[in-house]
């Protein structure tokens, strides 16, 4: 997984609601694990802008209730840092729903901003983003 130009700050555990930012039919999703994350031997695990997560539908479609899918963090509410000195944050927490672990999209459109640190390492989920702060 190529890096993000940025020194984000781990913004979401485990066990973290979030929205589901897609017009996937999920609405309220949970985190339930982070994919390819780095951490310390009895440490809960936590995740950052663009990372790779397990997610738990919770609202949303009956038939999706309950599925297990992998999804990208879009948005978080935590203030991180950009190597030109900004700050950014945004007024939710959000991820975007994958199909497969390539990194396709599961919706066809993205409701709401997008970071910039999701093109640098998901290029087909920015494709679909509305707008790219």
């Amino acid at each position: 997984m190529k890096s993000i130009q940025a020194r984000a700050t781990r913004a979401l555990n485990i066990g973290s609601i979030v929205n589901a930012a897609d017009n996937s039919g999920a609405r309220i999703v949970k985190i339930v694990s982070v994919k390819k994350g780095k951490g310390r031997k009895g440490r809960q695990m936590s995740c950052k802008i663009a990372d790779w997560v397990k997610v738990s539908v919770r609202k949303g479609k009956p038939e999706m209730k309950g599925e297990v899918f992998d999804a990208v963090v879009v948005r978080v509410r935590k203030p991180y840092r950009r190597l030109t000195g900004e700050r950014i944050c945004f007024t939710d927490n959000a991820v975007a729903l994958l199909k497969d672990e390539k990194g396709n999209p599961k919706a066809t459109q993205i409701k709401g901003a997008v970071a910039r640190e999701i093109s640098e390492r998901w290029k087909e989920v920015a494709k679909i983003a509305s707008i790219i702060i």
